[in-house]
């Protein structure tokens, strides 16, 4: 063999040890025994402080698992697939669980503020999660299962944590300053301006915990999607300007939602004469 030969050999066998070592390792039975084991820690702390937490910890680990199985082996079809129409009802169902969440998580009766609230996720979603695959990652097609279905999710679960603080803030300071609200209407304001002051209380509180987030990403924890790029192969660099794009696309819809979710939810929410409609809450009569 010459020289040129035993070149081609040599860097054919470093590209595949390259490839090697970027594979993600996968979680043998044993590990993952490993992993439920670690429950003994808050279940003893539990347990010990007599908290009273522990049959609803020991459900909720119950349920995750059995959910993560059961979306686990139906993503594998999906991937596989990589129908698009398929990929955008998988997301639709995610907004629609997340719409029901919302609500239910605001005590507010899910038939009269679930259409307003599914725009608004739907919007605040669809849009950063188009730029993202479409204009940043550029892949040929825009609902490309490895992409939009990751990406969408964690668009709509900081759009869901978001929106309950926001509606419930949103709310919660309308019952309590109503009186205060009605004397706006009677000296004149319109519906929207005098909405103005707890719009405004609700977006900021919504968006808080998340501009926070941004401010210290980085110094206090390397966050899920740097850390999952990562471990899949991809130099710390890559990793960073994902990272960045989809806090950017994370922030875009969080924001866009929450201002979406509180503008339709006063359509449906106040009756004719302007007037919050107390019906919407949950245990309260028409």
């Amino acid at each position: 063999m010459n020289g040129a030969g035993v070149m081609q050999e040599a860097g054919e066998m470093a590209g595949q040890a390259a490839a090697v070592s970027h594979e993600v390792a996968d979680i043998s039975p044993f590990g993952m025994t490993a992993a439920y084991l670690l429950l003994i820690i808050p279940l003893a702390i539990i347990l010990w402080k007599r908290i009273g937490l522990l049959r609803g910890a020991i459900v909720s680990v119950l349920r995750m698992s059995v959910q993560l199985l059961f979306v686990g082996l139906y993503l594998q079809v999906i991937f596989r697939l990589n129908n698009p129409w398929l990929n955008a009802g998988w997301v639709l169902l995610m907004i629609a669980v997340a719409d029901i969440s919302i609500a239910r998580g605001c005590d507010l009766r899910v038939g009269r503020i679930a259409l307003p609230l599914f725009f608004a996720l739907l919007t605040g979603t669809a849009i950063p999660l188009a730029v993202f695959v479409g204009l940043i990652v550029r892949r040929p097609m825009l609902l490309d299962a490895q992409y939009v279905i990751p990406i969408g999710g964690m668009i709509l679960g900081n759009c869901l944590r978001a929106d309950i603080v926001g509606i419930r803030t949103f709310f919660d300071s309308i019952r309590k300053g109503e009186k205060a609200y009605a004397n706006s209407l009677a000296q004149g304001a319109g519906q929207a301006e005098a909405l103005e002051p707890y719009t405004r209380e609700a977006t900021r509180a919504a968006l808080a915990p998340t501009i926070a987030t941004i401010a210290t990403i980085g110094l206090v924890a390397l966050p899920g999607m740097m850390t999952g790029v990562i471990l899949g192969g991809a130099a710390p660099m890559t990793a960073i300007k994902y990272q960045i794009a989809i806090m950017i696309a994370i922030f875009s819809g969080t924001a866009a939602t929450v201002y979406l979710a509180l503008r339709f939810a006063a359509n449906t929410t106040f009756n004719d004469y302007g007037l919050l409609d107390h019906g919407i809450f949950k245990g309260r009569d028409e």
